[in-house]
């Protein structure tokens, strides 16, 4: 009887952690790059809430000079155009010149995201040296810096906080990720 208690407290307890995990300050640092990961596109190839989000925050971290580069990450979802081409429009509108931006978008997962970002990164740096920080929605920075470090030299997760309704949601969906093998996806 206890357990049908425990399950539940041990999953809230989790999914508010990885939810202040994300939100903690970005490092005062610079970084060789700012990644976002992929996020749903609307019909009409509009940009999620989510995919603006975080698109809106890397983009004020280039502004403030963090790193010289914007990785935009995801492949083509259930609507056209691609979620790295989607996030670049946004970006470009939002100051960022094509050549700070480059474009990965053929990933279909975070686990994706981490590799093909870094298949692309180095075609022209040496990857062993790349520091990465990933703008992502708070609950997603844990598992993303995981997932990422696998194929950068450092990589650091910081989110985005969406309102408290998705928060709640994202966060426990992303419990159930990490236990059920998020590292693979």
């Amino acid at each position: 009887m206890i357990w049908l208690l425990l399950i539940p407290a041990v999953w809230i307890g989790l999914a508010i952690a990885l939810d202040v995990y994300g939100l903690r300050p970005v490092p005062d640092r610079e970084f060789d790059g700012i990644v976002v990961p992929g996020c749903r596109v609307w019909a009409g190839g509009r940009p999620s809430t989510a995919l603006a989000r975080r698109v809106r925050h890397a983009v004020a971290l280039w502004q403030e000079g963090r790193a010289p580069v914007i990785v935009l990450t995801g492949g083509l979802g259930i609507h056209p155009p691609a979620e790295a081409d989607v996030a670049a429009t946004l970006a470009m509108s939002l100051g960022v010149p094509d050549t700070a931006l480059l474009l990965e978008a053929r990933s279909t997962s975070t686990r994706e995201n981490a590799a093909f970002a870094a298949a692309l990164i180095h075609d022209g740096a040496p990857i062993s040296q790349w520091r990465v920080l990933i703008v992502t929605d708070a609950y997603h920075a844990w598992r993303c810096g995981r997932l990422f470090r696998r194929h950068f030299a450092a990589a650091v997760g910081r989110g985005s906080a969406p309102g408290w309704r998705l928060r709640i949601r994202g966060s426990l969906r992303e419990v159930v990720s990490i236990v059920l093998g998020g590292f693979k996806r």
